[in-house]
């Protein structure tokens, strides 16, 4: 028998897999509950008032980021790949510096930059003597505008995924295409594309999800969305289980977005002989078009990360206020101890399901690990509204035996402590840590654990004295980019945050809320800085390996 298969420690491996996939299910089992309670007049009421302008309003988000993102993002990494022109090395990582601006974020930074007495219009009428009616000025304040914002934010989603793509295609491919007389764009379209277009549609269903999940912006800009009816409907209209059932709606566009990825990915994957895989020197570019070349790189970058974060270093330091300042100091506290623990928690809980799939190898049971991933498609304020439901139940059992047996009322023990927000976040972030550690342990050759099995260690010993050293490099990794995610998110925070426990995200948009985006922005900024770590590490990746894929693909 092979010494991996130990059936006793198998047994404990896989019952703790299928603990966690339990846990993370709580979300969809507390909205689906939500079915059967009667909610005729909600429904009646969004649809005489709302539900015809937030349909809109997200088609036409989908729609948008979907084509902002693939153009600006298969376009860059085409370009960063396989040509060379002044600057392209160093744009090869600066496209992936807009990452890490939550979207709330860049919209705020927008709003003031573009405002009617903001800066830019400011100078334009300065410069020309224009007044109000003198002149055009695109608005933000709708659904496109806001896919535009957007499309600048995570269009590097499609970039990493193509970028890694172009990569591992066959130059001698390409040379064919153009020895047979298609020039550099037909060759891009009819080769080039047709075979990366498996990642690019999963780096685009990406950037779609988390356009689906956002909530700072869209209620910032006063753009009806399922996830501002979320809202509005728990703390406005006090109606838990109806924002449940707006939930079910946003977790069906969730799912139909993964499911149509998924067969795209299917249905598209091509494989290139190892005797053609070899690459030569990417084209070096003429001056006009490197010139154009140039100037289509460098400008996502200028409009997606330097022109918004200058404007809100300039903000800050107009404002005045600084970390010293009691509220910031108190939020960026809060938010560094639930990031630190939920990263922590992300991490431990991914390499313990990774490893669960390599003892246990069978097809069943990594559908469940699978499924323990899907957290990252749905919306945060999905998982808030999935979460809450569940243990306020559990509360209001825990209460009453507590009273029965003790005479002692406990209240809220789970659902009014930080033990709802980092559920919250494992169950959403997890496919970060996911993403990032289990390539890690499946590139360990599987000799190493049989030899360590044969010399008496248990899995437990081999997991601690062989694996997780040769997994520091992926498990920091996924540790830094699940605790910026946890860091920037908003909706999950914003719902079910205990009283008197805010975040840097909560702080941000309370200000920006009040229009006071002078004080917003020092918790943006700090945000942004704390955000570039990941980044560094990702950048630094590619330049040692030569490809990459998105730290956060499900």
């Amino acid at each position: 028998m092979c010494p991996l298969r130990h059936p006793e420690s198998a047994v404990i491996w896989r019952l703790g897999a299928l603990a966690i996939a339990a846990i993370v299910a709580l979300p969809i089992v507390g909205v689906a509950s939500s079915l059967f309670v009667w909610q005729g007049e909600l429904w009646r009421h969004m649809a005489e008032t709302q539900l015809a302008d937030i349909l809109g309003n997200t088609m036409t988000l989908l729609i948008g980021v979907g084509i902002g993102t693939i153009v600006l993002g298969t376009g860059t990494a085409w370009l960063v790949t396989m040509t060379r022109f002044p600057g392209s090395r160093l744009l090869q990582w600066a496209l992936v510096l807009p990452l890490v601006l939550p979207t709330y974020i860049i919209g705020y930074a927008y709003a003031d930059l573009l405002a009617f007495a903001g800066p830019v219009q400011s100078a334009l009428r300065s410069a020309t003597g224009w007044h109000r009616n003198d002149y055009w000025f695109p608005e933000l304040a709708s659904a496109s505008g806001v896919a535009v914002l957007f499309s600048l934010v995570l269009y590097p989603y499609v970039y990493l995924a193509a970028r890694s793509a172009f990569l591992a295609q066959s130059q001698s491919l390409l040379e064919a295409s153009r020895i047979l007389g298609h020039g550099p764009w037909r060759t891009f379209l009819r080769v080039g594309l047709p075979l990366a277009r498996p990642a690019v549609a999963g780096g685009a269903a990406l950037a779609l999800l988390e356009a689906l999940a956002d909530f700072g912006t869209v209620q910032y800009y006063g753009v009806h969305t399922f996830t501002t009816a979320i809202y509005r409907t728990w703390y406005g209209l006090g109606n838990r289980q109806g924002a449940a059932q707006i939930a079910v709606v946003l977790i069906v566009i969730a799912g139909v977005l993964v499911i149509l990825e998924r067969r795209s990915r299917g249905r598209a994957r091509f494989q290139i002989a190892s005797n053609l895989r070899h690459r030569s020197e990417p084209v070096v570019l003429r001056p006009w078009p490197a010139m154009g070349a140039l100037l289509a790189c460098a400008l996502p970058v200028l409009l997606g990360f330097v022109v918004p974060t200058f404007h809100l270093g300039w903000l800050a330091s107009a404002s005045g206020a600084t970390l010293n300042d009691p509220r910031f100091l108190g939020d960026a506290v809060n938010s560094l101890l639930l990031a630190g623990s939920a990263a922590a928690i992300i991490v431990a809980l991914a390499l313990f399901l990774s490893y669960a799939g390599r003892l246990v190898r069978r097809r069943s049971f990594n559908h469940v690990i699978d499924f323990a991933s899907l957290g990252y498609a749905i919306p945060g304020a999905v998982i808030a509204v999935g979460v809450l439901l569940p243990l306020a139940m559990a509360d209001h059992g825990i209460d009453w035996l507590a009273r029965g047996l003790f005479g002692l009322p406990l209240g809220l023990v789970l659902s009014g402590t930080a033990v709802a927000l980092l559920l919250a976040y494992t169950v959403r972030f997890l496919a970060v840590g996911m993403a990032n550690v289990a390539p890690g342990l499946a590139a360990i050759d599987p000799a190493m654990d049989a030899s360590a099995r044969i010399l008496g260690a248990t899995p437990r010993q081999v997991l601690r004295h062989v694996h997780l050293p040769m997994l520091r490099a992926p498990a920091l990794t996924a540790a830094a980019v699940a605790f910026v995610e946890v860091m920037k998110e908003l909706p999950a925070t914003l719902l079910i945050r205990p009283f008197n426990l805010d975040t840097l995200a909560i702080g941000v948009y309370r200000f920006a809320s009040d229009e006071r985006l002078a004080q917003a922005a020092v918790g943006a900024i700090v945000i942004v800085v704390v955000s570039l770590a990941p980044v560094i590490l990702l950048c630094r990746a590619i330049d040692r390996s030569g490809t990459t894929s998105s730290p956060r693909d499900p």
